[in-house]
C-alpha cells in the first residue's frame, strides 16, 4: 500500500487547507486510516481517525475544526482543516491499517505534507 499525502501549505491563522491523501492497492474491507501530525523534534500526535465502518474520532484539539472524510471510490482520505492556529503547524501524514485492532499503530505510512501557519 502506498500513501501519497498533498495539501499542505502556508496559511494564516484561521485560514483553511484540505489535506488529500492518495491510497493505493487498499483491498482491505475492515480498515482504518488516519491522520497524524509531528512537529520537529517532537512526538508523532493523532490528529483524526475514520474507519471502514463509518467511525470517526478526533483529538480534543482538533475537535470542531478538523473533519476527516473519505472520497466515494475510498482511495482518497481528506483533512479539512479550518480555524487553523499557529499550534496547528506540523508536517501532517496519512496512515492505513489493514484492520479496526490497532489503529492506532498503522501498519502504512505516507511521507508527509507540511503545514505552515502563521500568526
Amino acid at each position: 500500500v502506498q500513501l501519497v499525502e498533498s495539501g499542505g501549505g502556508s496559511v494564516q491563522a484561521g485560514g483553511s487547507l484540505r489535506l488529500s491523501c492518495a491510497a493505493s492497492r487498499y483491498t482491505s474491507s475492515k480498515y482504518c486510516m488516519a491522520w497524524f501530525r509531528q512537529v520537529q523534534g517532537k512526538e508523532r500526535d493523532w490528529v483524526a481517525t475514520l474507519d471502514s465502518d463509518g467511525g470517526q474520532r478526533y483529538a480534543d484539539n482538533v475537535k470542531g475544526r478538523f473533519t476527516i472524510s473519505q472520497d466515494g471510490a475510498k482511495t482518497t482520505l481528506y483533512l479539512q482543516m479550518n480555524s487553523l492556529k499557529p499550534e496547528d503547524a506540523a508536517m501532517y501524514y496519512c496512515a492505513a491499517h489493514p484492520s479496526l485492532i490497532y489503529c492506532s499503530a498503522p501498519r502504512y505510512w505516507g511521507k508527509g505534507t507540511q503545514v505552515t501557519v502563521s500568526s
